[in-house]
């Protein structure tokens, strides 16, 4: 299940707009073994915090906590959350977290990603970045006969709205398998 992790060049790219802007609070959804949240975590000061949400933390205990925990310095930054991630996030907006996050990573369950990106706009301040990740899916969103799976009709319907959104800017870019990135206005 190699392939779920998220692509080194995304997280690289990633990692550099977080340190462009002096990111220090991060919104990561889809833990699996915790590599996002590790880059994540790299890339916010000593006083920085990810807040990492999964249905299932299993994999982050088994291959990712031994790993990052070796360095107390940036395995303190992570907030590793299991459970739903929309329930998680409403959760931050209910404690009244809306505006205070930099960037946002979403990469979890594809039938959510306008879910997760609704809330990860409620949550970023203004000039907050999010990517959205695997949004070409292989090319798979970009034909229209391919369109069957729900994965792929979801991600396609999050492109669309992302888009349309008038609470940001976006650009959709070839890296990994299609980054959507949008900055929030």
């Amino acid at each position: 299940m190699s392939m779920m992790l998220g692509a080194p060049e995304v997280l690289t790219f990633g990692q550099n707009f977080i340190r462009s802007f002096g990111g220090r609070r991060v919104i990561d959804v889809g833990t699996y073994t915790g590599a996002s949240a590790l880059a994540w975590a790299l890339a916010v000061p000593d006083d920085g915090e990810v807040f990492t949400f999964d249905i299932d933390h299993t994999n982050y205990k088994k291959f990712g906590v031994p790993i990052i925990s070796k360095c107390e310095k940036t395995f303190k930054k992570i907030r590793a959350i299991e459970g739903s991630a929309l329930d998680g996030l409403d959760k931050l907006i209910a404690d009244g977290q809306s505006g205070t996050f930099d960037f946002a990573f979403i990469d979890a369950d594809k039938v959510n990603y306008s879910n997760y990106y609704d809330r990860a706009v409620t949550l970023l301040r203004k000039g907050g970045v999010i990517f959205v990740d695997n949004s070409l899916w292989n090319g798979s969103v970009c034909d229209p006969a391919r369109r069957t799976e729900p994965s792929t009709v979801a991600i396609h319907q999050a492109n669309d709205k992302i888009f349309k959104d008038d609470r940001t800017y976006s650009a959709l870019i070839n890296l990994g398998d299609g980054t959507h990135i949008a900055f929030k206005k």
